[in-house]
């Protein structure tokens, strides 16, 4: 049976400080609700830059906490003024000496509903993460919204197919996945991993990228974000690879049910088979 949630996402450049990032995404979410949309998401830690191309104590400035900091307090008003579900990335502090990349979900009226720690913190050059970020604690937990059940993964958990299982097994219908991810490498993988995720685990997913160079090191963030239907097709256009944009698509839940009536993956899963998975 059709179930159509008209879903967005924003990918956007770095503004040059976090109060005019704020506002310009207040506009983007306002314009996204002015065309139907139901839920939209952010990039990755979306109201900073991406500091960690860097190691500096400075940078600990960017986190706040979560929910009581003023980005998710704020970003609670705009969901209760344009009545859409919203995922909103920062950078958690939740104690001295105790910080997160985390994901704040806040329903269409404005409650916060919970939120989602990045598990899988990569430490290499251009990505120090492990320098500002402790590994997320929380499990992988899925929010019942407005629109359906939302999951959240951040950018480097994309690359751990146990992740996305989770979600799936925990009821996710769209997952959206925030990053912050440059040209190189990468960029063949964008295009591959979350479709295989979405097919694997039968759900769509939202795939966000920043966009553009920013003021901390030299990564060029390449933007090209998505969204993709559990059959692994992109549903309209990849966003651009160079400028901001605004991606609005119609996701019909009902094709859930009927994929997995076709490949019934999690009728036919053996997890009595899988021990040496969890193996260290």
């Amino acid at each position: 049976m059709s179930h159509v949630v008209r879903a967005a996402l924003v990918q956007a450049t770095w503004t040059g400080d976090t109060a005019s990032m704020i506002a310009k995404h207040e506009e983007h979410a306002r314009e996204a609700a002015r065309q139907g949309a139901g839920v939209i998401g952010f990039q990755e830690v979306f109201n900073a830059p991406y500091f960690c191309q860097v190691q500096e104590p400075e940078h600990y400035r960017w986190a706040e906490p979560v929910p009581d900091g003023p980005t998710v307090q704020r970003m609670r008003d705009l969901a209760r003024e344009t009545g859409m579900v919203i995922v909103v990335p920062v950078f958690e502090r939740e104690r001295s000496g105790f910080y997160y990349n985390t994901a704040a979900v806040i329903d269409a009226d404005g409650t916060y509903l919970g939120k989602y720690r990045k598990h899988h913190i990569p430490q290499v050059k251009g990505f120090w993460e492990k320098y500002y970020f402790k590994p997320g604690n929380i499990g992988w937990p899925v929010f019942d919204t407005a629109v359906g059940k939302v999951g959240v993964s951040i950018c480097y958990d994309r690359h751990f197919p146990e992740g996305w299982r989770q979600l799936g097994l925990n009821g996710a219908q769209i997952v959206y996945n925030p990053s912050a991810t440059s040209r190189g490498l990468s960029a063949y993988l964008w295009q591959l991993e979350q479709p295989a995720a979405a097919v694997a685990n039968e759900y769509f997913v939202a795939a966000i990228n920043r966009v553009g160079r920013e003021e901390y090191g030299d990564n060029d963030f390449y933007g090209s974000s998505y969204f993709v239907d559990p059959r692994g097709q992109f549903v309209g256009d990849v966003a651009s690879d160079t400028d901001e944009e605004l991606v609005v698509r119609d996701l019909d839940l009902g094709l859930i049910d009927e994929v997995r009536q076709q490949w019934a993956f999690y009728r036919d899963r053996r997890p009595d088979a899988y021990e040496g998975l969890i193996a260290p």
